[in-house]
């Protein structure tokens, strides 16, 4: 019999391609992670990896046996929750990963929401971008994780979990009040000798930003970078710099800052859950909150 725990290793291996991530991931060493993946192929009755001096490299058998993975941690979650789905009590810790931007926005009002309906049942928020969320999610350090995705990006769900659009969170450009008039009229091509803000590298905002400003004929000077992209509007009120950011975190601009729609760009916010987990009751009934479906699906 294989064992799931192995075959996750063996998946995280395919996914990151060094043993030493995976052993990051797991919380042990490479060479811990070496011999458990030696044990799988010694269960497996097959090579599961090339060994290639440090690196290792998935055979075709190790391939297919690390996409089945993921159809097996489906299933047992589906089992887990078909067993808890007999319990009438909605009680423990249920952990949400939450993009800082949708913290005020689906973070708090799930929890209050969540309290209400189910006393004993205990949501736990952790601020958390999705680079970091979705392996936390996918190693079981979350139970739910709300997220986003660029529409221009193309970036699919990641693998072995499951998407459910909440809302479209549009894009805008941030701009001294003086310059508001000349980007309504020209566009961001009005902007291209200032200073711009963005998030540090590695950046899917920041991916954006450029990817716009390219699209509008010059590559932008970014001169300032802050981790709460809500704080460059108060960098933009002074005058001398500009930024593009979601627009959900342009609730409450600062004064002598215009805030303007950037037509064609945007991002959805959506929940992610690992497959097969969505109808657990806890989940099951977080995701009705942020869907504002019916209270209890079990």
């Amino acid at each position: 019999m294989l064992d799931v725990k192995r075959m996750v290793m063996l998946r995280d291996l395919a996914q990151h391609g060094k043993v030493g991530s995976v052993a990051d991931l797991h919380g042990v060493t490479s060479s811990a992670v070496s011999q458990q993946l030696r044990t799988l192929e010694s269960e497996a009755g097959a090579p599961l990896v090339h060994r290639e001096g440090r690196t290792l490299r998935l055979t075709a058998a190790g391939a297919a046996l690390a996409a089945e993975c993921e159809h097996v941690l489906a299933a047992l979650e589906r089992a887990e929750g078909a067993v808890r789905a007999l319990d009438d009590d909605l009680s423990g810790e249920l952990k949400i990963g939450c993009a800082p931007s949708a913290i005020s926005a689906v973070a708090a009002p799930l929890v209050a929401a969540l309290v209400a309906r189910h006393p004993r049942l205990r949501p736990m928020i952790v601020q958390s971008e999705p680079e970091d969320a979705v392996p936390l999610l996918r190693q079981q350090g979350l139970d739910l994780a709300v997220s986003y995705r660029y529409h221009l990006l193309g970036t699919p769900p990641p693998s072995g979990t499951i998407a459910v659009p909440l809302f479209d969170d549009p894009l805008v450009v941030a701009v001294p009040d003086k310059l508001a008039a000349p980007v309504r009229e020209n566009g961001l091509g009005v902007l291209r000798d200032l200073a711009w803000i963005s998030a540090p590298e590695p950046s899917t905002c920041r991916e954006i930003l450029v990817h716009a400003c390219r699209n509008a004929g010059f590559t932008p000077r970014i001169e300032h970078s802050c981790i709460d992209l809500r704080s460059a509007l108060s960098i933009v009120a002074t005058g001398h710099a500009v930024t593009i950011l979601p627009n959900l975190l342009c609730d409450s601009p600062p004064p002598k800052t215009a805030v303007l729609p950037l037509p064609g760009h945007g991002r959805v916010i959506e929940a992610l859950v690992r497959a097969g987990s969505e109808r657990q009751p806890a989940l099951a009934a977080a995701l009705a909150v942020l869907t504002g479906g019916p209270a209890d699906q079990r």
